[in-house]
């Protein structure tokens, strides 16, 4: 199929993912027609200013530079700690797990100097007044772009407690349709070069994605405590940089072994489950039968509706399904391997980073609810009882982000 008409096909499937949203929808009459078209005009406008402009192939120059210098720097880190342990060849442990450590120390320095916060206060203004947002979901938006999953729910820490349901969909949504910007550079280390760029536009873009699908699914149908206001941030409780950078440091070395913990975990599961079902497959002529050729099966639909051509349609889907079931590492691991071994497109590698950028997976889910359980105990029942549809929407909004990325690279 020519480019154009992959094109024209990723503009029919992001209509069609904002459908399905509005399918599932808990009151259709309630949805805020206004909100849904600034939430869209706002995911045009990024991507095609961020993707097809000359200001954009200005921006992607801007951040490839930083980003190549702090994992050169990290470099530095390992092989004085390590030794010649670093230069035995790729190693997930050494090449990826220390880059969220240096940028957990990194995120710690400028949270302390109060560098991070002008930036998420002014841009949540913003979304609130343009979207008719919260306060506090409009800080929990923008919050989400920079930090994890826990610290989003520390930002609004005060007003989690007292939330809409809606409002507290919204901010479970935002956690599983964007990624922490302290993973951000361990994901370009599986990548590679060129994919830093991709992986920012991702994350900005797949915000008002995340609230336009969460405010379709579950509208609005009370009074926020925040609406109409801009709850103010927290200043970093260290007594020095010193002080900030170590604790940022460790806190990226807890969120480095948890990941590294995980992946162990759930590779050998998966690997377990391969055994079992290629058995199964084997009684029935498919010795060859694997949990990532059925969920590619099941999801090539999905992955073609983006625009990935169909002969890549089962391969995407497979990552996808990994990414929802275990989660985006080992996916994204699977998708730099499919990269270096040219069995999928260039076109297909891209909008595949765009559909994985996100937390919709079911770990990150009970990592949501645990710092919803440690900050407002009160809520996490039904924060639970909003889950699964919250993986949902976070699926939903990073494959509208990947449709918008085929309409314009």
């Amino acid at each position: 199929m020519s480019e154009l008409g992959l094109r024209g096909i990723s503009a029919l499937g992001f209509l069609v993912l904002l459908g399905v949203a509005w399918l599932v929808s808990s009151d259709r009459r309630a949805i805020d027609k206004r909100l849904v078209a600034w939430g869209v005009a706002l995911q045009i406008l990024l991507s095609v200013g961020l993707l097809a402009t000359p200001f954009g192939r200005l921006f992607f120059s801007f951040v490839e530079i930083p980003v190549e210098v702090l994992i050169e720097t990290t470099d530095a880190g390992v092989a004085f700690v390590f030794g010649p342990l670093a230069t035995i060849g790729h190693t997930f442990a050494l090449d990826v797990l220390p880059v969220i450590i240096v940028m957990g120390s990194l995120f710690g320095i400028f949270y302390y100097l109060g560098w991070i916060q002008p930036v998420v206060h002014g841009l949540a203004r913003i979304l609130a007044r343009t979207m008719r947002l919260s306060g506090a979901e409009a800080l929990a938006a923008i919050a989400n772009v920079f930090v994890g999953l826990i610290e989003s729910g520390v930002v609004i820490r005060p007003y989690l407690a007292g939330m809409t349901r809606s409002e507290l969909f919204t901010f479970m949504t935002l956690g599983m349709s964007t990624i922490a910007g302290s993973v951000l550079l361990a994901y370009v280390a599986i990548l590679g070069d060129g994919f830093a760029g991709h992986l920012v536009v991702a994350s900005l873009v797949s915000a008002p994605a995340g609230i336009v699908v969460a405010k379709i699914m579950l509208p609005e149908t009370g009074t926020p405590e925040t609406l109409g206001t801009s709850p103010p941030l927290e200043k970093m409780p260290a007594n020095d940089l010193i002080d900030a950078a170590a604790e940022g440091g460790l806190v990226g070395m807890r969120l480095a072994l948890n990941i590294g913990a995980l992946l162990v975990a759930f590779v050998a599961l998966i690997t377990l489950v391969n055994l079992v079902v290629g058995g199964i497959g084997g009684l029935f002529g498919a010795p060859g039968l694997t949990l990532q050729s059925i969920l590619g099966f099941l999801l090539a639909p999905l992955a073609a509706a983006m625009g990935v051509p169909w002969n890549d349609a089962r391969e995407i889907g497979a990552l996808i399904g990994l990414k929802t079931i275990v989660n985006e590492f080992v996916a994204y691991q699977s998708l730099a391997e499919a990269m270096h071994e040219g069995t999928i497109a260039p076109r297909s590698a891209i909008i595949a980073s765009y559909a994985l950028c996100g937390f919709a997976n079911f770990g990150s889910l009970a990592i949501l609810l645990g710092g919803i359980q440690g900050i407002a105990p009160d809520r996490r029942s039904e924060a639970a009882s909003l889950g699964l549809r919250s993986i949902l929407a976070g699926t939903l909004a990073t494959c509208m982000t990947g449709c918008l990325a085929g309409m314009v690279v």
